[in-house]
């Protein structure tokens, strides 16, 4: 009877562990995310099921052209994905279906090459838009069926969850994202 308590216990103190482990990694280091809507395409689909990097942006700032899933700053329960465009204090201009942007380092104007996105997606609408210390400007990659910073503004730091990892749905396009410079 002893031994059977014994073996109860060490099986009860794995469990254990284990909750503890994969909690700790759902609410600190990654979390599932499903992609609905078409406001990635080409590049992420409705259906998509991804893994998000909660971590990376406790030790780094988001970059220039990184895959962000936020709360919506219209509604803290709603999670968008979209691609960083615009950085802290630098001024991005839309016109003429291109994008500026202004920096320190490009004091006249940077004309941004997203090459991650098909030649005949242009960005539509004509903005201008000065960020402040904590603020990024979003856009979709489907500019033309994407609710972004276009329409609502920037999007402050603190919104942002994580980057968008990995790829895990569907099976036959798996991939890891890597950081895609951008310029």
């Amino acid at each position: 009877m002893k031994a059977f308590f014994y073996t109860l216990r060490e099986i009860l103190e794995i469990v254990l562990i284990a909750v503890v482990v994969v909690v700790g990694v759902r609410y600190f280091l990654v979390q599932p995310f499903l992609v609905d809507g078409s406001s990635m395409e080409p590049n992420f689909h409705s259906g998509d099921y991804l893994l998000v990097n909660e971590l990376s942006y406790r030790f780094k700032e988001p970059q220039r052209g990184d895959v962000v899933v936020f709360h919506y700053p219209g509604n803290k329960s709603t999670y968008f994905i979209k691609r960083v465009i615009g950085l802290p204090d630098e001024r991005v201009e839309i016109k003429g279906g291109e994008i500026f942007v202004f920096n320190k380092e490009y004091p006249n104007g940077l004309k941004l090459n997203e090459f991650y996105l098909p030649s005949s997606i242009k960005t539509g609408g004509e903005k201008t838009i000065t960020l402040g210390m904590d603020e990024y400007f979003v856009l979709g990659d489907n500019r033309g069926a994407s609710f972004d910073s276009r329409q609502w503004g920037s999007l402050d730091k603190k919104e942002i969850v994580g980057s968008a990892w990995v790829r895990l749905w569907p099976l036959n396009q798996i991939t890891a994202f890597a950081r895609q410079i951008v310029y």
